[in-house]
């Protein structure tokens, strides 16, 4: 591999969402800004959105590792589990023994004795859900449930989602509309800016160890961002490929040209150029076939 090539302790542009490359970007920090004070109110559900490779997981765990130690977490990472599943799941993250055993009508005793235990104890509960959007309808119905679990002043439970867009859609459904009025809080991650994207290469070039002179040009992040869209998983892919494809040729610094290779070795730019192109396409024909219409319109007004 390009470790030694460029001076580097460990792979700058993983897939694995770690904690240690974060980045405090703007919307990072809001987005977490945004938790610690919906955290602090005790109630409802906490929802945050962002597309496919924004960051989410790793916001998720950037949470995890950083919340206050009175809180006690429920990690359910692959929530695409049945009403019983997801029960049982947030009973053995609860810590209740023999979970797996015991009847529903029970399960849910223990739990609700579990969250009053842990409130008498002055600790807060909170569930967390990464990839909300795969939840079954009715796990989601089930989770709505488990927020009715309360004492006289506060929720024993709550609850925070990372999904895609696509629970949004499901939310304003008339099927779940008394979920989404339990959503107290709610924040919606964007792509990088070009500024942003540099930021974000050059620190984790750093935090692999990297100590030489400059890999990537300004200019050149700017065409990584524009081809990306600023999505921080597609600028790892480009930039792990860039750095394979510089080490296969020998060289010592990135270049428009690797970055096409690049390009041209990742299927979803590909896809993404190409719904661009077509969208410009569709742009110049529409407007031809306006102006078209006009010079039509304006010639025949000047017959008559």
């Amino acid at each position: 591999m390009y470790l030694y090539h460029f001076g580097l302790t460990e792979l700058p542009f993983t897939l694995t969402p770690n904690t240690s490359f974060y980045l405090p970007m703007a919307m990072h920090d809001e987005a977490l800004a945004v938790l610690s004070t919906a955290l602090k109110t005790g109630e409802g559900f906490i929802k945050v959105v962002g597309e496919v490779g924004t960051g989410k997981t790793l916001l998720c765990r950037k949470l995890l590792n950083e919340i206050p130690e009175h809180f006690v977490t429920a990690y359910i990472p692959n929530p695409y589990l049945n009403p019983d599943e997801l029960r049982r799941a947030v009973a053995v993250e609860l810590g209740i023994k023999q979970a797996q055993r015991m009847s529903v009508q029970l399960l849910t005793q223990r739990i609700q004795t579990r969250l009053l235990e842990l409130h008498s104890q002055g600790h807060s509960v909170v569930l967390i859900l990464d990839e909300a959007q795969a939840l079954p309808e009715d796990s989601l119905e089930a989770l709505r449930l488990f927020t009715n679990l309360e004492t006289e002043t506060r929720k024993l439970l709550q609850v925070v989602l990372f999904a895609q867009p696509e629970l949004d859609e499901r939310l304003s459904t008339t099927e779940f509309r008394q979920l989404k009025q339990r959503i107290t809080f709610s924040y919606k991650l964007r792509a990088m800016n070009s500024n942003e994207v540099q930021q974000y290469i050059h620190h984790r070039l750093q935090v692999a160890g990297y100590k030489g002179a400059e890999l990537f040009s300004d200019q050149l992040c700017n065409k990584i961002a524009r081809v990306s869209q600023g999505v921080p998983r597609l600028v790892n892919i480009l930039c792990h490929k860039m750095l394979m494809v510089a080490y296969g040729q020998g060289h010592y610094n990135m270049t428009a040209k690797i970055l096409q290779a690049a390009v041209e070795d990742t299927e979803s730019i590909e896809q993404n150029s190409n719904k661009k192109m077509f969208l410009a396409l569709y742009v110049a024909i529409s407007s031809l076939i306006i102006l078209g219409g006009f010079f039509f319109y304006f010639s025949s007004v000047n017959e008559l």
